[in-house]
């Protein structure tokens, strides 16, 4: 039973630190009930108050830090609430529609076509998409950051 806890505990990080760069997986879910997971299959016992009050804590952090990220990255380049919609629409729909480049192609899209749905120029627009897709990136930095943060804080309290 260990050996299998470990092998879903695992996999669970690895799904988990995907969804850091992929929104369609679960991304910090995955390491959070991985820990859940470990508890059920192995031990709850390593696990003190003070690991879940840290881990959720870094949980709600990574979630707000994702949309806030993502909008300041839009909202830097000039963009309005329309393009931080739109590049949240195509953040989500731009993976199934351009499987190679679409993590890249659907915020910036998406951002640039919710501009110009409210009337704003091209250049601001292209400028607004642009920072959708720097706004993606430095989401994606702060997720990964975070998540192996949780990933090292779980190793120190079960070892």
């Amino acid at each position: 039973m260990i050996a299998l806890g470990w092998s879903l505990v695992i996999i669970l990080f690895v799904v988990g630190m995907i969804g850091a760069v992929y929104p369609i997986l679960p991304g910090v879910l995955a390491i959070y009930g991985a820990f859940f997971l470990y508890g059920w299959l192995i031990s709850f016992e390593p696990f003190g108050v003070w690991f879940w009050i840290i881990q959720t804590l870094v949980v709600i952090v990574i979630m707000v830090a994702d949309y806030a990220v993502g909008a300041l990255g839009v909202k830097k380049f000039g963009g309005s609430k329309a393009a931080i919609i739109g590049s949240t629409i195509g953040l989500i729909i731009g993976p199934f529609v351009i499987p190679a480049f679409g993590l890249i192609i659907g915020p910036f899209l998406g951002a640039v076509i919710g501009e110009i749905m409210i009337g704003t120029t091209w250049k601001k627009a292209v400028s607004a998409g642009f920072g959708s897709v720097v706004g993606f990136f430095a989401s994606s930095a702060v997720k990964i950051v975070l998540q192996l943060a949780m990933i090292i804080i779980f190793l120190i309290w079960v070892f």
